[in-house]
């Protein structure tokens, strides 16, 4: 399976900084076999689409409404990105401070209904954690996320697990429990969708630098990792999708 590698890059960089990005950063990974995908803000969508085209690096929204259309100020919308995006950013924890998890799964539906790609976000906080309760969570948000999603729509779901106390911290989980974690979403895809569930992605995402790549990406269930402060910076990005 091709490994999944996703820059998220939240609320940062100008135009000027995205076009200093591509250009030192698609000449390094020109080689690259693994996938890569950017997801820039999305007022550069449009321009970061046309810096990659002839690359091998795809494009991903960070977010869309849950409506195709209406009166929501300051929104965007999936037919405002689907031309210029082949992923699509869902439940990022940052979003499910504001989102819950009907709303995920509207989006969900929205993006699959569309054959593009989605990047369902999971996982648990430090409390839950703490409580034992991480599979607890993760079977709540992947139960309600994919409820009436039929299995013909999951050749283009990618799941990405992130502990919430592990991201923008500087604390990583550790393989094992980065594992654990994997090895029970994994479980849950199989039940769910059989062999086709066994072949959805799973990335692991929370911190990740090109120094501790190398350890979370050996695990069979880790099938690539969603990346965010590391991602900011061409040379660091670079160096973790060659792993």
């Amino acid at each position: 399976m091709t490994k999944l590698f996703v820059a998220n890059w939240k609320m940062y960089k100008t135009l000027e900084e995205v076009r200093d990005f591509f250009k030192e950063f698609l000449p390094k990974v020109k080689d690259v076999s693994n996938e890569i995908v950017i997801c820039p803000p999305s007022v550069y969508l449009q321009e970061a689409n046309k810096l990659v085209q002839g690359s091998n690096v795809k494009i991903g929204a960070q977010n869309i409404h849950s409506e195709l259309q209406g009166a929501f100020t300051g929104e965007i919308s999936l037919p405002m990105v689907e031309e210029f995006c082949d992923y699509v950013l869902l439940g990022h924890s940052e979003r499910r401070m504001q989102e819950t998890n009907d709303i995920i799964h509207k989006k969900l539906l929205l993006v699959l209904g569309k054959k593009m790609k989605a990047i369902l976000c999971v996982g648990e906080r430090l409390e839950h954690r703490q409580l034992g309760d991480t599979n607890k969570i993760l079977e709540e948000q992947l139960s309600s996320a994919l409820h009436g999603v039929p299995s013909d729509k999951v050749a283009n779901l990618v799941v990405a697990y992130e502990p919430v106390w592990a991201i923008g911290t500087g604390i990583n989980a550790t393989p094992e429990q980065a594992e654990e974690a994997h090895k029970f979403i994994r479980s849950m895809l199989s039940n769910t969708y059989g062999a086709r569930g066994k072949n959805v992605r799973i990335l692991y995402g929370g911190s990740v630098t090109p120094e501790d790549i190398g350890s979370l990406i050996r695990d069979q269930d880790v099938d690539g990792v969603l990346v965010g402060g590391a991602s900011l910076n061409a040379r660091a990005f670079a160096a973790i999708v060659k792993v």
